[in-house]
């Protein structure tokens, strides 16, 4: 059986070009047999985290603390749990990710061990065994971008950390948005499509 694949898209235009890498990496690793989902994070419902910390109070069976919310939060979980890689798919809007991935990313706290009374939480999972790939992007040229938006991949890279998965390729695509629909130019969908294969092989 292939590898399960789940991408999370915290785009608010779809269509364009974060998904249209996406759904190149998702095509390049079900052609090597893979088992892919795509969520568009526009299209769930997911509460704003109330910073509570009862997800994190206590040890638990599974990897993950329960949340106070009822929500779509918990059914992407257990997916991204099942997985086997991940990808977490992001445009930068205003220095970082958008609001729909900030607000998911927030909610992963649930990840973490961190009861009254001790300094500093700690993750649940000790372990990398799942692969990421992130892809982000913006309208500035690519190594503008990877220089003053570091802090995409940063908050990017911590998230898929606390699932239990290690970052394998980072695709950032410069000069996105020049027009209204600009198609995803070949060299971002060749580096999409060998990240598939990565995540598949």
């Amino acid at each position: 059986m292939g590898r399960k694949i789940i991408a999370i898209v915290g785009t608010y235009r779809k269509g364009q070009t974060i998904d249209s890498a996406v759904e190149e990496l998702l095509d390049s690793a079900q052609s090597l047999g893979a088992e892919t989902e795509k969520i568009y994070l526009l299209d769930r419902h997911i509460e704003f985290c109330a910073n509570c910390r009862k997800c994190t109070q206590n040890k638990v069976t599974g990897p993950r603390g329960i949340c106070i919310h009822d929500d779509d939060m918990t059914q992407i979980l257990d997916k991204i749990d099942a997985a086997d890689c991940i990808v977490l798919a992001s445009p930068i809007n205003w220095f970082n990710v958008t609001a729909l991935m900030k607000k998911f990313i927030e909610r992963m706290s649930c990840y973490g061990y961190w009861p009254w009374g001790s300094k500093s939480p700690e993750n649940r999972i000790k372990i990398l065994t799942k692969k990421a790939v992130l892809i982000t992007s913006s309208s500035c040229p690519e190594f503008i971008g990877r220089i003053f938006f570091r802090g995409t991949f940063y908050i990017l890279k911590a998230a898929a950390n606390c699932v239990g998965a290690k970052v394998v390729k980072k695709i950032y695509i410069g000069g996105a948005a020049v027009s209204q629909d600009q198609p995803l130019p070949e060299k971002y969908r060749k580096q999409a499509n060998a990240a598939g294969k990565v995540l598949a092989g």
